[in-house]
């Protein structure tokens, strides 16, 4: 059996240290330049070295995503970032684009290159290829079966890594490459300004008669005809290790914490068990379903895995994630009287039952005692997103546990495909 990576995204330096103390064997980031997720936080160089830093010491690993299809005015930028980016000393690079390939090999060959699911990568010559010019691992494109994706094993060489995605949104084009957004509103997906026209509502004209908008039925539940469901592999675990992927990736660089370390810890947990028994894997297969719907989702689907997909894996009545837990905090420390510093996400109140998710798989009750504000100062509610708070709870808190609370009316029962 091939050594299993859990991959998880992150889109600030908080979100890192999330991802790496909730199980995350590696973290995938975006500087503020060459990245495909434009509208991220991502990191600053201060940030970027201090999470390689924080990652490091722990025993884990950073990759860099550079993986825009780069013009010729981007290649000289390009060319001063990798030199940026050999001092930081991440663990590999995540590129799509053979210029800004050709750029990384010249200017920091011994960072690992990893190439980007932008390449449309399909099949195992195109894995052969990659091999042959020095990539470490490939990302395999949305587009292939589990079936496909154990062909190019067995087709590529022994050390050479496959990368696929285990959860997360899917996209409605080929691996990415959508023009709807550039050609909407001039922000090109492919250079990181996806405006996700693909959630949008859409109506049909006809070219002789131009003004009369005709919706667009689907069996009269809505019009969100390009609006797919997220990929969820969770009860699919053995046959993700069976097909010989090497890592299991996470998509979400523009999630919050509480989104990272719910489907960081369900997936670490997952694949443990697996590990451990394929008995105790199935039997906490109620679980991982529970869980990983406590983080914002839009349905569940296999996606390509098991065969093409059909009509089932979209949805068509909405545009809105499902979301049954609401972030309250990450507690970054605790003073010696019991008080929980957090900088507040969502409000809550004096006498609110909470939820406190901890990094091993706990999740304890507790009811709000206190709160001070910034000033030391007791209020009776926090209704200030980002207000520095001081928080005493009647339970055990520790830093890096997340306070969440779950919404009145949440139905937790969700479906597989």
């Amino acid at each position: 059996m091939r050594d299993i990576e859990l991959l998880i995204p992150a889109n600030s330096l908080e979100v890192l240290k999330v991802a790496v103390e909730y199980g995350a064997d590696a973290v995938y980031i975006g500087g503020e330049a060459f990245s495909l997720r434009a509208k991220a936080k991502n990191f600053s160089h201060e940030d970027m070295a201090e999470g390689i830093r924080y990652a490091h010491e722990r025993g884990k690993r950073v990759y860099v995503t550079a993986n825009i299809l780069a013009h010729n005015y981007d290649l000289e930028a390009a060319r001063e970032y990798f030199r940026e980016l050999k001092e930081l000393k991440p663990d590999a690079l995540i590129i799509s684009d053979p210029g800004m390939y050709t750029i990384a090999m010249e200017e920091c060959p011994e960072i690992e290159r990893h190439i980007s699911t932008q390449a449309n990568n399909t099949n195992y010559l195109t894995y052969q290829f990659w091999y042959k010019q020095g990539a470490k691992r490939v990302v395999s494109a949305r587009e292939l079966s589990l079936k496909e994706i154990k062909e190019i094993r067995d087709n590529i060489p022994e050390d050479m890594e496959i990368e696929s995605f285990i959860h997360g949104a899917m996209c409605i084009s080929y691996s990415g490459r959508c023009l709807l957004s550039n050609y909407f509103t001039g922000r090109d997906a492919n250079r990181g300004a996806c405006t996700h026209p693909c959630r949008w509502k859409y109506a049909v004209v006809e070219e002789q008669r131009p003004g009369e908008y005709l919706p667009v039925y689907e069996n009269e539940r809505g019009t969100y005809i390009f609006n797919s469901k997220d990929l969820c592999m969770i009860e699919y675990i053995p046959e993700m290790i069976e097909a010989g992927i090497d890592s299991f990736k996470i998509e979400g660089r523009m999630k919050t914490a509480l989104y990272v370390a719910t489907v960081a810890r369900t997936y670490r947990k997952a694949i443990d068990d697996y590990l451990e028994s394929p008995e105790k894997y199935r039997a906490n297969l109620d679980w991982y379903r529970r869980e990983i719907s406590k983080c914002t989702y839009r349905q569940f689907t296999t996606g390509f895995y098991f065969g093409k997909p059909d009509s089932q894996t979209q949805v068509y009545g909405s545009n809105t994630y499902i979301n049954e837990y609401i972030y309250l905090g990450l507690v970054y420390d605790t003073d010696r009287n019991g008080l929980a510093h957090i900088s507040q996400r969502n409000k809550f109140s004096l006498g609110d039952r909470i939820e406190i998710m901890k990094p091993d798989g706990r999740n304890i009750e507790a009811t709000v005692v206190r709160i001070l504000d910034e000033n030391n100062t007791e209020v009776p509610s926090a209704p200030h997103p980002k207000q520095e708070l001081y928080v005493e709870l009647d339970a055990d808190v520790c830093p890096m546990d997340i306070l969440r609370v779950a919404k009145d009316d949440a139905d937790i029962e969700i479906t597989l495909e």
